[in-house]
């Protein structure tokens, strides 16, 4: 099948692919010591033949981690974001490594993950969690990289940069729903789709009313009942805001408008999303809830991993429910359709708000729904100052901090207000 009949052809498009006869693909991994990434690397060691990790990053707080996967790996480099944290992976490195077995290179700093997202390799993974991802995102697709991206922010925020620099089926996503997407466009091509459906599981929450949520305290918030995620990550799943900033990745991965992007809400997670096709099929990409196989879609495609991920059992009994969107009660879908819609630096906004909302819930300064509130307020008050002009990273860095602040000013307000 050819490509996607429109033009420009979709950052995301299945039908772009390199020759499913390469031989054994290098890898870089992002974010190595965090959920994504070990995944990723343990797909890896199983699969030899088919994959190399050439160098890792991480922030730099496990860093024993970090040095045992290099020595399993044998990686050339490894980065840390903090230079702080240099004597510590030595040190460890050290104690995995032989005596006389030379130890990987070390880069350190803030730019040592966008400096190796340029190096040499097939495929870079990008699986650093926030905003700091734009310039390692950036970086491979100027080096002609294939992107594997579980970093949405990245594209949240800097979303026309990435579509400046990036060729058309360079990106492929590692999100779930993104990744469910993708495989389910390769039955068709993009005049074929109607509609892209996104699944949400509905969080801790599902069904409750506004009114219900406004006492649930963060350890509710933080008991997802399908999947294990860091604690922002599961927040905005019980806030809905990540499916929010889901169909903003979806309308810039695979250039569909917003209108033609539905949420709906499906408590067991098999089906991670759907598309619609214009002669009324609709396709959807389920499997037990993992992370395995969307990795592994990004570090393969066009080729499957076999086992990459658990299958049904069909000789058990299930029942698979879907149910609309209470957009009364999870407000976060329209307001990201709307800062997607405006552009500009207005979803870096509503994005770096949210991070600071969910940072104050957490720490008993905000309650549930203040997070939406006051996020919808900080958007409000942002506007969208650079409609119409062409966007940088400057930009996206200055509204960031100012959403930051205005979102802690907001919130030790609303704070100051519950106690009076």
């Amino acid at each position: 099948m050819g490509p996607m009949s429109d033009s420009p052809a979709p950052l995301a498009d299945p039908h772009i692919a390199f020759d499913p006869a390469e031989g054994r693909r290098d890898i870089v991994v992002l974010g190595s010591t965090g959920s994504i990434g070990t995944q990723a690397i343990d797909l890896v060691l199983r699969n030899p033949d088919r994959f190399r990790v050439t160098a890792l990053s991480a922030a730099g707080g496990r860093v024993a981690l970090l040095a045992g996967q290099a020595r399993r790996l044998g990686v050339r480099t490894v980065a840390v974001a903090r230079e702080d944290a240099v004597p510590a992976l030595r040190e460890a490195l050290r104690a995995e490594y032989g005596p006389g077995e030379p130890l990987p290179e070390i880069l350190a700093g803030p730019e040592a993950a966008t400096q190796l997202a340029a190096s040499d390799c097939h495929t870079v993974l990008n699986g650093i969690t926030g905003s700091i991802g734009l310039a390692p995102t950036l970086a491979a697709l100027e080096a002609g990289r294939t992107l594997a991206l579980a970093n949405k922010e990245s594209l949240i925020v800097g979303g026309p940069l990435v579509k400046a620099v990036a060729r058309p089926g360079q990106i492929i996503p590692v999100d779930s729903e993104h990744a469910a997407l993708f495989q389910a466009l390769a039955a068709g091509t993009r005049a074929d789709v109607r509609k892209l459906v996104v699944t949400a599981s509905g969080g801790p929450f599902r069904g409750r009313t506004r009114a219900e949520l406004a006492d649930v305290t963060p350890e509710d918030a933080l008991a997802h009942p399908t999947w294990a995620m860091g604690p922002v990550i599961t927040i905005n799943s019980a806030t809905l805001v990540n499916k929010g900033l889901e169909v903003i990745e979806a309308h810039l991965l695979y250039d569909i408008p917003f209108e033609r992007i539905e949420v709906v809400v499906h408590p067991q997670s098999y089906v991670h999303s759907m598309v619609e096709f214009t002669d009324g099929s609709t396709l959807a990409q389920a499997t037990p809830p993992d992370m395995g196989g969307p990795i592994a879609v990004g570090l393969g495609w066009p080729r499957r991993v076999p086992d990459a991920a658990p299958a049904f059992d069909w000789t058990t009994a299930s029942a698979w429910e879907f149910f609309p969107l209470d957009t009364e009660a999870f407000p976060s879908v329209g307001l990201a359709r709307h800062v997607g819609t405006l552009g500009g630096t207005a979803p870096a906004v509503f994005n770096a708000a949210n991070e600071e909302c969910v940072d104050a819930f957490l720490g008993g300064r905000l309650p549930f729904n203040g997070i939406m509130d006051t996020v919808t307020e900080v958007v409000a008050e942002h506007g969208n100052p650079l409609a119409g002009t062409s966007l940088t990273v400057p930009d996206v860095l200055e509204a960031e901090t100012w959403a930051r602040a205005r979102a802690r000013e907001l919130a030790v307000k609303a704070t100051a207000e519950a106690r009076a």
